[in-house]
């Protein structure tokens, strides 16, 4: 059993994001067809087709927005402007800038094209000028005057020989300019409004323009005459020429005359015979109420571009509500769907067999399906005011969503195509519908909760209607008044039997399923209740509130056990993970948090939001977490517990090896190696016990000098970093100021400032450095004081001769040489030199007069025997002696700059013995 025992989650890490990737403006793709260009404020976003993820992101410096870009035909370069007035040359795929000229228009650019060789750039300003640059010379080549407005529309005709462009301004005319003589040679006149596109046919003959006024143009460039004018009857963004050398019956294609294929205000592609201005096709648009033609301007699924994807044999749309659709032909079927900006995020559900899909519930009238291994979305239709709620039946591919509009709907995923389809739908509330419950045994029954205060339970129809029938239509078996204040959650528990409910009221109560009789009220929480959630395996509910805290009630009492506080607002959402030993909570802060009920501690808090964070779900297998937020980003969290405790594992495993490694290398003196082996494991005391090793040697210098040298630049790097710390402790010191030794004597100081924080580190060193230095004059002063009074202690407080040992070695009683002592820097080199040279002259002057040894051996004796030698207290420039039948007491002054001369004469041998010092 203990193998089974799930443990704590300890962390989790983001897996991947849905993040808003276009908010309007111009798309562009790629001449191979792998990749879509998009702006998103001061950014262009490239995403690739196959998986749907952003792999590049060209971001301006000046954080200035986009006004307008474009792609070389070759995809090679990359040219955008800015409200700043520059214009920007980059390689997108390293995401870098080559090139940044100023542009010599004096407002923002509002369109820009390159011609087909990629050699010449067009830019349309807000100042009613156009210009062009050759991009290989960098230079601007023409300017051209004369359009009225701005110039919102440039293209290049195909024709490369021609050398002509075509432009379309706030006029409504079209302007061909012939780049030979710098003049506009012709405007086409027959629109009433804004030109949003053109189209040429393949022989550069035919020019198809569309624009706002509802209306097509078909042109004769030989004559600059119009040819026919199609009523389209919308606003139309967008026009694409259907090529000949493909069948395309299904899409009403008959005959070999032009047909072009439009996109606007109705939000459906239309296919037009440009001979007979008819519409030969028209495309449906699945489970997608029909628009109202009066108020089509306005609604959010209207297409604001169309653009070809010959190679492919595809189209691109791009709506008003930021979703691009790729279309296959001639089938017109939908191949991907990607969401460009998803608004607030009010809620997100995992749902599929293995949980690969998501279902989103954003501030729209519109729920969105991702598909997690492409990010490619299906957009549902059926409700007409916001999506407050979504909840899904366990172990299956049913949800079901509630709105604004007073109702609930019921959806099936086909688990096959992966398409999903409304089987049933509900109303019967008096107001916003803001969450809904889904029964968890079995998929019988929904329970709703609403701002009118009431709760409803619905039967769900057995058998559910099949795919492309009518909704089926619920009705509520029962209806109960709940709370006194708009329910904000209900929940059921695991077996189908009690019902949860949290409201404003700042209450939370729990009903009984069967009659809906209420069992019991959880009292506690100073403001209101947004969230209801129970324990999988015990009978607890959790309920997470406005006053910033998460509660833990019984329900056989409803008293509350536990108390969790930690956001710093309102806490949106809680669910149970780890079989329901902890918490996760989402909060108004942007933090989520991870709870040990037990402990009552918080283990770690998530900060990937800007804003709220609304939803929040776990995956069946507790291995996943979303999360949703106000920022319109969806973020999947995966737990990396397990994964951390054996990286953990194996990095101690690793750790012990490298030890064991470590000593073996120290045993058989292989320093260099085991250097770089403590360095390695960012060990400073394992480095310091190294570099012990390699001093106490015999040739510790040398060896020492060997190894540091021969370690790479990022060794040395951290050897001179561990120094700083060394350095500042005594123990350690020696060590570090004799790896700096080496450092400064053998590196350039150029090259030792290329290290990362030199300046820093060097710093660090000197007022420790100094202090040392201190520390090891003041040492050498006391012993040298130290010295001399030693040797006075053995001619005035000596014992007799008698009591002497023959090896006793004696004090040299001659007339001493003048020590003087003072504070001032010195190398500490020199100093324990000069110590040691005087304690060998010391030793040999005894050593080489025997004759003097046995005098003064004799004099000593005489001198004990007498028993006469005393010495009075005597304060020498901050030193106090008092010498009493040899006892001796000194005391260091606090005056270190005072310099000390000590004079010692001899006595004369008819006299009692004494000293006397003179000080200076």
């Amino acid at each position: 059993m203990a193998g089974n025992t799930l443990p704590f989650k300890s962390n989790y890490a983001v897996s991947s994001k849905i993040e808003p990737f276009y908010k309007g403006g111009k798309v562009q793709i790629s001449h191979d067809e792998q990749y879509i260009f998009c702006t998103c404020g001061p950014r262009v976003n490239i995403l690739q087709i196959n998986t749907g993820k952003i792999i590049h992101s060209i971001e301006q410096d000046d954080q200035e927005d986009i006004t307008s870009f474009s792609l070389s035909p070759d995809d090679e370069v990359l040219v955008t402007a800015s409200r700043a007035l520059l214009l920007k040359q980059w390689d997108w795929k390293q995401e870098k800038c080559t090139r940044s000229w100023r542009a010599i228009h004096n407002v923002p650019v509002a369109s820009m094209t390159f011609d087909c060789t990629s050699t010449l750039l067009a830019t349309g300003g807000c100042d009613g000028t156009i210009k062009l640059w050759d991009v290989v010379k960098q230079y601007c080549t023409h300017n051209l005057k004369g359009s009225s407005g701005v110039v919102h529309l440039v293209e290049f005709h195909p024709d490369i020989s021609r050398l002509q462009l075509f432009s379309s301004s706030a006029d409504c005319g079209i302007r061909i300019w012939d780049l030979r003589t710098s003049r506009c040679i012709c405007v086409l006149e027959s629109h009433y409004s804004a030109v949003t596109s053109l189209a040429f046919s393949p022989d550069g003959q035919t020019l198809i323009s569309s624009g706002r006024d509802k209306i097509c143009s078909v042109w004769d460039l030989k004559k600059a005459a119009v040819k026919r004018t199609v009523p389209v009857y919308e606003a139309v963004e967008g026009v694409v020429l259907l090529p000949g050398s493909s069948d395309y019956s299904q899409m009403g294609v008959k005959g070999e005359d032009l047909h072009f294929v439009t996109a606007g205000s109705k939000g459906v592609l239309r296919v037009w015979d440009s001979s007979s201005a008819r519409c030969v096709f028209t495309q449906t648009l699945p489970d997608a109420p029909a628009l109202d033609t009066d108020e089509a301007d306005l609604d959010p699924r209207s297409l604001m571009h169309l653009l070809p994807m010959p190679r492919s044999n595809r189209l691109v749309t791009v709506t008003a509500e930021h979703n691009i659709l790729i279309y296959q032909m001639p089938a017109l079927t939908v191949q991907q769907q990607f969401v460009g900006y998803n608004d607030d995020i009010l809620d997100v559900k995992f749902l599929g067999k293995d949980d690969t899909h998501l279902v989103v519930a954003t501030n729209s009238s519109q729920l969105k399906v991702f598909e997690l291994a492409t990010n490619s979305c299906q957009i549902l239709y059926g409700h007409t005011d916001t999506i407050l709620s979504v909840d899904v039946f366990r172990k299956g591919s049913m949800f079901a969503s509630c709105a604004k509009d007073k109702s609930l709907r019921l959806w099936k995923m086909d688990l096959k195509s992966g398409r999903v389809h409304c089987v049933a739908q509900g109303s019967g509330h008096s107001n916003a519908v803001g969450s809904v419950a889904c029964s968890r045994l079995k998929k019988v029954f929904l329970v709703s909760g609403s701002q009118d205060c009431t709760m409803k339970v619905w039967d769900l129809p057995d058998p559910l209607p099949d795919v492309g029938c009518e909704p089926f239509l619920m009705t509520a078996r029962l209806t109960e008044k709940a709370h006194d204040k708009d329910v904000n959650s209900v929940t059921i528990s695991p077996n189908d039997k009690l019902l949860a409910s949290g409201s404003q009221d700042r209450t939370a109560k729990l009903w009984s399923l069967a009659d809906m009789s209420l069992l019991g009220v959880f009292r506690g929480h100073s403001r209101g209740i947004w969230c209801v959630q129970f324990s999988p395996v015990d009978q607890v509910l959790a309920t997470a509130s406005a006053d910033g805290s998460i509660k833990i009630w019984s329900i056989q009492d409803f008293s509350c056990l536990k108390t969790f506080e930690g956001h710093d607002a309102s806490v949106l959402k809680v669910i149970f993970v780890s079989r329901g030993t902890q918490l996760v909570s989402s909060g108004s802060d942007g933090l989520v948090k991870l709870w040990t009920i037990k402990t009552n501690e918080c283990v770690k808090t998530f900060d990937a939001h800007q804003d709220k964070v609304w939803a929040l779900h776990g995956s069946s297998k507790d291995e996943l977490m979303v999360t949703g937020s106000a920022d319109s980003t969806v973020t999947l969290w995966k737990d990396v517990t397990e994964v951390e405790l054996a990286e953990e594992q194996a990095k101690q495993e690793d750790q012990v090896l490298k030890q064991q490694e470590l000593s073996n290398l120290l045993h058989e003196k292989k320093y260099l190696k085991a250097l770089g082996i403590a360095i390695s494991l960012d060990q400073p005391h394992t480095a310091l016990r190294v570099i012990r090793e390699i001093r106490q040697q015999e040739d510790g210098v040398q060896e020492l000098e060997k190894t540091l040298l021969k370690l790479r630049q990022d060794q040395k790097e951290s050897v001179l970093r561990y120094s700083v710390v060394w350095n500042t402790n005594s123990r350690s010191c020696l060590d570090a100021q004799a790896v700096l030794r080496v450092l400064l004597t053998h590196l350039s100081p150029e090259e030792i400032l290329q290290y990362q924080g030199t300046r820093t580190h060097l710093e660090g060193l000197i007022p420790y450095t100094e202090r040392h230095m201190q520390r090891i004059g003041r040492l050498l002063q006391a012993s040298m004081f130290l010295d001399y009074m030693w040797q006075k202690m053995r001619i005035t407080g000596g014992k007799d001769s008698g009591n002497l040992d023959d090896d006793e070695e004696e004090m040299d009683t001659s007339p001493q040489s003048i020590f003087i002592v003072d504070k001032q820097p010195m190398d500490t080199a020199d100093i324990w030199q000069a110590s040691l040279q005087q304690q060998q002259l010391g030793e040999e002057e005894g050593l080489e007069d025997p004759e003097n040894r046995e005098e003064l051996l004799d004099e000593d004796e005489s001198i004990s025997s007498s028993k006469c030698a005393h010495v009075n207290g005597v304060k020498l420039n901050g030193v106090s002696r008092v010498e009493d039948g040899g006892q001796v007491s000194s005391e260091e002054s606090d005056d270190e700059d005072d310099v000390v001369e000590i004079t010692t004469k001899s006595l004369p041998t008819d006299s009692n013995p004494s000293k006397t010092a003179d000080i200076r």
